[in-house]
């Protein structure tokens, strides 16, 4: 099993559960009012991590996806735990993203300081955008806190430069989760990843690309045989389906152009 860094201090750990209690707290209250908000990034991974040592990471922030018709009653729900919107990012981003701020109030211990210098929350409205676009506003009700973990694994497969936190949450989904071809609760789907894949030939290079890579670090993170043993079938399921999903015509010829030209943009990651 893996063992969690020796850095780590009670703090740390603490400072952890806490946004993740703030996270579910804010879905529930959401959720009261009938608005919509799921969680992603590595707390939205550490919401379904069984291996608790292989996803003890730090987190700065909270990503949430919403869907774009209930923004503007997201601004009073916040303001309810203290969050402000800052407006610089909707103006930024042309209203397809949101994101609300407050003084940290994590680790708040005189001899442990502030986590961070300041608790914010990013909100994708209806799709997520970072080096590639996923549309989420029809995914939202198939987890009660999070994206379905095909939707979170995608989110992490889809970066262009990967580093070590999202290798990490891309090896705790795979190593706690058995890949197949149910599209529910507790999931992932490897036909809606290839499908999704086939719909865009950057994408798929980039998710291709970043299984290769996994597949390559799994045994590095101390997991048991066992663990690393379903890392690679999954690793292998989902390659099988992204190849088998049908091409389009304009996909084979992006295609053809390969890395030649950009495939992927280039924003802010998520925690």
């Amino acid at each position: 099993m893996a063992t969690e860094p020796k850095s780590t201090t009670v703090a740390t750990r603490r400072v952890r559960h806490e946004m993740a209690d703030e996270a579910r707290r804010l879905i529930d209250a959401a959720r009261s009012e009938g608005l919509t908000l799921r969680l992603l990034g590595g707390l939205g991974v550490r919401e379904h991590c069984r291996t608790a040592a292989l996803c003890a990471r730090d987190y700065s922030d909270l990503d949430m996806v919403a869907p774009a018709r209930e923004a503007r009653r997201l601004a009073p729900l916040m303001a309810r735990f203290g969050y402000r919107e800052n407006y610089e990012v909707s103006t930024a981003t042309a209203n397809a993203a949101l994101q609300f701020v407050r003084p940290c109030r994590h680790g708040g211990e005189p001899a442990t300081g502030r986590a961070h210098d300041d608790d914010h929350i990013d909100i994708f409205l209806n799709t997520f955008r970072m080096d590639h676009d996923i549309a989420l506003a029809r995914r939202l009700q198939i987890e009660p806190y999070t994206l379905s973990l095909s939707d979170l694994l995608l989110t992490k497969l889809q970066i262009f430069r990967l580093n070590e936190k999202d290798l990490r949450d891309i090896v705790t989904l795979l190593a706690d989760t058995e890949v197949g071809q149910d599209d529910g609760p507790g999931a992932i789907d490897s036909r809606y990843v290839g499908r999704l894949c086939a719909g865009d030939w950057g994408l798929f290079y980039d998710v291709a690309t970043n299984l290769q890579r996994v597949d390559e670090r799994a045994a590095t993170f101390a997991l048991s045989a066992a663990q690393v043993a379903r890392v690679h079938h999954g690793v292998l399921r989902l390659i099988a389906a992204i190849d088998a999903a049908p091409k389009s015509l304009r996909w084979r010829l992006r295609a053809r152009a390969g890395t030649h030209r950009a495939w992927h943009s280039e924003l802010d990651g998520q925690e």
